[in-house]
């Protein structure tokens, strides 16, 4: 008896120490969110996960994350919460909507191309890929058959976002694959939008950023927007290529980005204002105006490395830039055209805040910092205080709300109660904590680089868990003194539950991965 009794308790801690010493996340906190988002919500429109399901769902498919910053935390899971009601499966596979209603300006399914880069770039994080997969080949495959194509209706960084999302999945037949396909694509827009001197132009309307200060619905302009998504695109379609051991296709699009680099830096940089502007095609000069989208060539790591370029992004944290109570304005506060085309009656990007805007600039900051020594003043601190804005934005009448776009010194939804605006997927905000604050960077090879992009001192502890990366769960965990988890003091990252990496501090680190272990949980194609 006594033998038996000595069993048990040897046993029982045994099972507690590995408890404890577990390295992952419960779905606690996952369900304690869903549950209030669902009290609040009316569900006027159904589609492939219902409410009913969305924590099945979401504790299937998204990595779990718990951090000190409530906001952050809360609006990470309401992102979640939010985007997969957007998913619909159709004749034609999964799709994801930007509208959770009925839009005119719609392709088929209500499907809209605009942030179709944003969607891939926040669904690659998803387990099951079939959703992102099924929704690029819609894309690609469908879209263009019907009567009226969408695809080609907004510009688009789908190249980018397509290697990119190739990066976390490891999915590289697929990939291969896909490469003739976009490769017409962008053999299209070069028939389309190109100029003769191999820059692109495009309507504001056309890039979802319609009643700009730069432009309008009619003014063809060579703006920053399509000609860095193209840019991106390029580089996108180069590495492909080198993936698929096409090496006349890869050198072809190396010199397509190269020239476009040099085109960007020498026609949209403005040496008076330090800013990239667009180019206005009719008048043949630069737009007077500073404009948020200036900052996108830092999403692609376009600009050269160089402090002049550096210093555009003073006007970030400028009151009198690009700095508003409620967020990152889309048009310098200065200029005399700030917010004058009509508040709330079209889509202004005269000046109001848009998160579809805000996600591209922190991309954009987040490049800056991690991938450019010149940064011109920009920190850490600045990345977490924006990021931190941008999360308390999302709220209406003190809950939690994603719209359209904002009051920049109000935070007030200029759409007001218009029920197309709820629940907009129209931006980014999973993959910003993931691949950037976090700093889960994907690469093409069998490395794990970790770039945290935290402020010193400002969480003690914070842990990211279940995310698939190329067919292994990873868990990322910091643990400044040990008290919160239990599992050691400092800076702790694992792969399939086995520790890979352990530092005392919270810093950039590259390790090897191991093996990916047979998992049904590791859903990779």
């Amino acid at each position: 008896m006594k033998k038996l009794l000595i069993y048990l308790l040897l046993t029982f801690t045994a099972i507690l120490t590995q408890a404890q010493t577990k390295p992952g996340l419960s779905t606690d906190k996952l369900k304690f969110y869903v549950t209030e988002f669902n009290k609040i919500d009316t569900e006027t429109v159904k589609n492939y996960v219902t409410n009913d399901n969305a924590f099945g769902w979401l504790s299937q498919n998204v990595p779990l994350f718990e951090c000190p910053d409530s906001t952050i935390e809360k609006i990470y899971y309401y992102r979640w919460w939010t985007f997969r009601k957007h998913l619909k499966q159709t004749p034609d596979g999964f799709i994801f909507t930007e509208f959770i209603t009925p839009m005119n300006h719609a392709g088929k399914y209500n499907t809209i191309s605009s942030a179709l880069g944003h969607h891939i770039y926040e669904g690659r994080w998803l387990r099951n890929p079939q959703f992102i997969n099924e929704y690029i080949n819609f894309w690609l495959y469908v879209d263009p058959k019907t009567t009226k194509p969408h695809l080609h209706a907004f510009s688009s960084w789908l190249q980018d976002a397509v290697y990119n999302y190739y990066l976390v999945k490891g999915n590289k037949n697929w990939v291969q694959k896909l490469l003739p396909t976009l490769d017409a694509d962008y053999r299209q827009w070069e028939g389309e939008k190109q100029l003769p001197n191999q820059m692109f132009w495009q309507f504001d309307v056309r890039d979802a950023m319609e009643e700009s200060i730069s432009g309008g619905r009619k003014d063809k302009n060579i703006r920053p927007t399509i000609n860095s998504y193209m840019y991106g695109n390029a580089v996108a379609l180069s590495k492909m290529a080198d993936l698929a051991g096409n090496d006349t296709l890869k050198k072809k699009y190396a010199a397509k980005a190269k020239l476009l680099k040099k085109l960007v830096q020498d026609t949209l940089w403005d040496n008076k204002a330090n800013f990239f502007k667009v180019k206005q095609v009719a008048k043949n000069q630069l737009a007077d105006a500073r404009e948020e989208l200036g900052y996108i060539p830092w999403y692609f790591n376009l600009p050269d490395d160089k402090a002049k370029y550096a210093e555009q992004w003073e006007q970030l944290t400028d009151e009198k830039g690009f700095n508003a109570p409620w967020g990152i304005t889309t048009a310098e506060r200065r200029h005399p055209g700030f917010r004058t085309h009509g508040s709330g009656h079209g889509c202004e990007w005269d000046g109001a805040v848009w998160p579809f805007a805000t996600t591209q600039t922190l991309k954009g900051l987040a490049n800056l910092l991690t991938s450019y020594k010149n940064k011109d003043g920009m920190s850490t601190k600045v990345f977490y205080n924006e990021l931190h804005k941008y999360a308390a934005s999302h709220t209406k009448r003190g809950l939690p709300y994603l719209g359209e776009y904002q009051d920049e010194k109000n935070g007030e939804w200029l759409k007001g109660d218009n029920p197309r605006s709820s629940y907009y997927n129209h931006s980014g905000f999973a993959d910003l904590i993931i691949s950037n604050l976090i700093g889960l960077k994907p690469r093409d090879d069998e490395k794990l680089e970790v770039y945290p992009l935290l402020p010193p001192n400002q969480w003690d502890w914070f842990a990211l868990d279940k995310v698939n990366y190329r067919g292994r769960l990873i868990t990322i965990r910091w643990d400044k003194t040990g008290e919160k988890y239990h599992q050691g003091k400092g800076f702790f990252v694992y792969a399939d539950g086995k520790e890979i990496s352990k530092s005392s501090e919270l810093k950039h680190i590259v390790v090897k991965l191991p093996l990916p272990a047979l998992s049904k949980d590791k859903m990779v194609q």
